[in-house]
């Protein structure tokens, strides 16, 4: 009853205050922009982010979490490396690091968007996980299209705290400091498939569409890597009995994280 109520003051805060003022002082057309920002960007992620604590969905499973508090993309993929080596294996590999997401990088993602233009370093939306957002993250184009792409975003989580089970919600909800460029860490991925245009569940706001394979996703990114030599002694652990086979958010997944240690490149 508390989340049916809660969605009914939304819609009556969208629909017959917000807007009914906005109509009242600008145009139709205006008004209706400026009550589907206020909607979905500050009232709906405000109601979404109470109902689940109504829910007492405050645990933290093994996916990243959006900035509304809902389940975002599946972790799949994990490296162990420093920092440079990192960056080093995704450029060996044709991958771009993707800019930081600011009002410069949003405006021109949003041109990119828009008119179909390239963008190889184009921002990534914020993923959180450990309490922060992503530290790193890295796409392909696909068709030199802003619109699609591979991708995979990157926290860092020092390797004494990665002996620790991964199961537990501990593990996740630790929000330690990225530890230093030059320490060996593990790198927890979540990498998706972006194959065009779509809207966020429950607050509708504007965003890439995905590909809900995220299997297939994590087995592109490691043969990517694999092919160019630059990450070695590639296996796959099974995270918990129960996420394998679950629907995650709209993703499907089978719970593996692909686990892989970043080396030199062998170049022919």
């Amino acid at each position: 009853m508390a989340i049916f109520g809660l969605g009914v003051l939304s819609v009556w805060l969208i629909a017959f205050v917000f807007f009914d003022f906005a109509d009242k002082r600008l145009p139709w057309a205006l008004a209706l922009g400026v009550t589907y920002a206020i909607g979905a960007y500050i009232i709906l992620p405000y109601a979404v982010r109470m109902g689940l604590k109504i829910l007492q969905r405050g645990r933290v499973p093994q996916y990243s979490i959006t900035g509304d508090g809902l389940p975002g993309d599946p972790i799949n993929l994990a490296l162990v490396g420093t920092y440079a080596q990192l960056r080093t294996a995704f450029a060996d590999a044709g991958w771009a690091e993707a800019d930081r997401l600011n009002l410069a990088s949003s405006w021109h993602m949003v041109r990119a968007f828009v008119f179909d233009k390239p963008y190889a370093t184009a921002p990534f939306s914020t993923l959180y996980l450990f309490g922060r957002g992503q530290d790193i993250g890295f796409q392909k184009a696909i068709d030199n299209s802003p619109r699609k792409r591979h991708h995979v975003r990157f926290w860092a989580k020092s390797l004494n705290h990665a002996q620790a089970d991964t199961d537990m919600a501990s593990f996740w909800l630790n929000t330690e400091r990225r530890p230093a460029d030059d320490e060996p860490v593990l790198w927890i991925g979540a990498g998706t498939k972006d194959t065009g245009f779509s809207l966020t569940r429950l607050t509708f706001q504007v965003t890439h569409a995905t590909d809900s394979d995220t299997n297939a996703e994590r087995d592109y990114i490691v043969g990517e890597l694999s092919k160019s030599g630059v990450i070695r002694n590639v296996s796959l652990y099974k995270s918990g009995d129960q996420l394998i086979t679950a629907h995650v958010n709209h993703y499907v997944t089978d719970g593996d994280i692909a686990v892989a240690f970043c080396c030199e490149p062998t170049h022919p």
